[in-house]
């Protein structure tokens, strides 16, 4: 029934399930033991209370995210306490619209890339982040919005909301050596719009034979500096590193080491190999990138799956593995997996009991299933770079004539 609605549809059909969650999530925090309001909205609603009365919203412990974020949510405290839930929401549904936007970019079907959006905007785990009050709806509209300004050429825009993106949430640093590998000479030329790879185009050269070819040069220091210092890497380094040091300095000035300290320091890490082997196939790469971020991070939350779940629809169309059988066997084994370690989730925080050992063993099963559905997702997606080299695109015009 899904797949024959028009895009328009889907949207305003997802638009008024959330306001209904909203509505029904107020109802049961007042009559059930188990709140649907995530325990983070409560923190980022105290912290923008403290900001509307002129103090730091860092006096409210675990606020670990930029002062932005308090600030987007003052009419908590103005108007009505599901404001923030409304406004991830409505964050929510930009990134399907983004979604659609990147994947007709790309020449994807409409049909194909109504499937797709359907991922993000009918995904237990998407919908409920934003109606529970979680604030990753926000950075992956921001992520896609990035991908978006790079597709159309827009660097110095991409740029921007690129350095205020990281200043926002840490953890989109881990793309940035992925877009100025792609900030190539023979792609981005200023006032041109970089060619775009067909959805159906597969004579293409693989993302992943370039990584013998980039890892030869890291040997070859003078070639590589010569050709990575062009104008368009420059650019975006300058343009994003301002932005996120202006950011940074201000509320540095403003709320002192406390704002560094929880909202930078503490999420700090970084990757490389994943950059090396992908980056031309940049909305694969960024989705591989995050999911190993959040799986082999020290600290993980059921909401961190946000992160590459937004990117998830980019990826499908190029996708070859067949929902039967093991397609299937990847989606029962991470969600199985998942509840499990959830279950001990539950139980340690929710009911005080003493199941660390358990907890322990349920979080090494879930990295297992995380690494068996990666190295799935990867054995059977069909790599296509983003963007062609205008050189090829002039050949392939004179040869039409």
């Amino acid at each position: 029934m899904f797949t024959t609605m028009n895009f328009r549809s889907l949207l305003v059909l997802s638009a008024i399930f959330r306001v209904f969650l909203v509505i029904y999530g107020e109802w049961q925090d007042t009559h059930m033991e188990v709140r649907y309001t995530d325990i983070d909205y409560l923190v980022f609603s105290d912290a923008a209370s403290l900001m509307a009365s002129g103090k730091s919203p860092y006096l409210r412990s675990t606020y670990r995210y930029s002062p932005l974020l308090a600030f987007l949510l003052l009419p908590n405290s103005i108007f009505h306490r599901s404001w923030g839930k409304f406004l991830f929401s409505a964050s929510d549904l930009l990134v399907g619209c983004f979604i659609r936007s990147i994947l007709k970019l790309r020449g994807v079907p409409e049909k194909f890339c109504v499937s797709s959006i359907m991922v993000w905007l009918f995904n237990p785990f998407t919908f409920t982040i934003g109606t529970r009050g979680n604030c990753e709806p926000v950075v992956c509209a921001m992520v896609l919005w990035v991908l978006l300004c790079l597709m159309n050429g827009r660097v110095l825009q991409a740029a921007f909301w690129f350095g205020l993106l990281v200043h926002f949430r840490i953890y989109p640093v881990i793309y940035v050596l992925s877009i100025l590998l792609i900030l190539d000479p023979y792609v981005f030329r200023y006032g041109r719009k970089p060619a775009l790879q067909n959805w159906g185009r597969t004579e293409q050269e693989s993302p992943r034979s370039n990584c013998i070819t980039r890892l030869a040069a890291l040997f070859h220091p003078w070639s590589t500096l010569r050709t990575a210092l062009t104008k368009e890497r420059i650019l975006f380094g300058f343009v994003s590193g301002a932005v996120f040091l202006f950011c940074t300095a201000l509320f540095f000035c403003l709320y002192g080491w406390d704002f560094l300290h929880e909202a930078l320091l503490y999420h700090l890490t970084l990757q490389f190999i994943l950059v090396l082997s992908f980056a031309q196939d940049l909305p694969f790469c960024w989705f591989l990138q995050t999911v190993a971020f959040v799986a082999f991070n020290k600290v993980i939350t059921a909401q961190y799956f946000v992160w590459f779940f937004c990117l998830l629809p980019l990826i499908l169309p190029w996708s070859q593995m067949k929902l039967r059988w093991k397609g299937l066997s990847c989606i029962l084994v991470w969600m199985g997996a998942q509840l499990h370690w959830l279950m001990w989730g539950y139980m340690l925080e929710f009911r005080g009991k003493n199941v660390f050992l358990q907890l322990w063993m349920a979080s090494i099963f879930f990295l297992a299933a995380n690494t068996y559905v990666l190295t799935a997702v990867i054995q059977h997606h069909r790599c296509s770079p983003v963007f062609i080299g205008l050189e090829s695109t002039s050949k392939g015009a004179r040869k039409l004539q």
